[in-house]
């Protein structure tokens, strides 16, 4: 079982059907939040146990919990064969070659879901795995976003490649600018480890070495940082036909 802790989490996973084997709420919370959650559990019959405020805390662990902590099933891998199954034709997906810092995966869990990613993707070895840190930092995304583990991340960027996935490799050495890109068709977008950036075979595998270029006297970006920046140039892009709506003056 997993703890997810905090408000999103709760909420997310009582949206998402989360197996829950229990919420705990705070006695005596202030917060007006938590009683329509409250009610929610009462409604899907989710048993609820009332703790004081350093019971809570005690469970939750660090962090703040906001008054509400939930126990659930633990998170499941998803299959990277069955996803390539069933998704749509413009998919893009996030590997994260070696993303160790479980803060930076939940971040980039939840950006993910945010600007409309089909999946990450991530290797069993030299990653975070999915920690209660990362549910916490995904704030409810981890009940929503398919997170796939791979034996090689090198083999499954092959296996996307076979499936008619563009790979495009961020890289501070990237000769092609990132919105100078046309992301149509289905993708795959590969953001490096803290520190190491790609590794060398994982950039060799890939159709397009990209950049963000920077204007400041920093040579690289938090990792969370540059795949949110990337994700929401492919959303642009795609969006970018669609009506705009003006706002009118008095």
């Amino acid at each position: 079982m997993r703890r997810l802790v905090g408000i999103h989490a709760v909420e997310a996973a009582l949206r998402a059907g989360t197996e829950i084997e229990r919420v705990i709420v705070a006695q005596g919370a202030k917060n007006r939040r938590l009683q329509p959650l409250i009610d929610e559990c009462r409604k899907k019959k989710v048993p609820l146990r009332f703790e004081s405020t350093a019971g809570i805390s005690k469970l939750a662990g660090a962090g703040n919990h906001q008054g509400i902590m939930a126990i659930v099933a633990e998170a499941d891998y998803g299959s990277l064969s069955e996803l390539i199954a069933k998704v749509a034709e413009r998919a893009v997906i996030v590997v994260l070659d070696g993303v160790e810092d479980p803060h930076n995966l939940g971040a980039i869990i939840r950006t993910a879901n945010a600007a409309g990613a089909t999946a990450v993707v991530i290797p069993e070895r030299r990653s975070a795995g999915l920690t209660e840190t990362v549910a916490k930092a995904a704030a409810g995304a981890l009940e929503f976003l398919p997170i796939i583990r791979v034996k090689n991340i090198n083999r499954a960027m092959e296996e996307l490649k076979t499936a008619d996935f563009w790979i495009y490799g961020f890289d501070e050495k990237g000769t092609a600018v990132h919105h100078e890109i046309e992301y149509d068709r289905r993708c795959v977008l590969v953001m490096g480890g803290e520190g190491t950036g790609l590794h060398q075979k994982t950039a060799d595998r890939c159709d397009f070495l990209v950049r963000i270029p920077l204007e400041g006297e920093v040579s690289s970006l938090n990792v969370s940082v540059a795949t949110g920046i990337a994700l929401f140039e492919v959303a642009r892009q795609r969006h970018r036909g669609s009506a705009l709506n003006h706002p009118k003056r008095d």
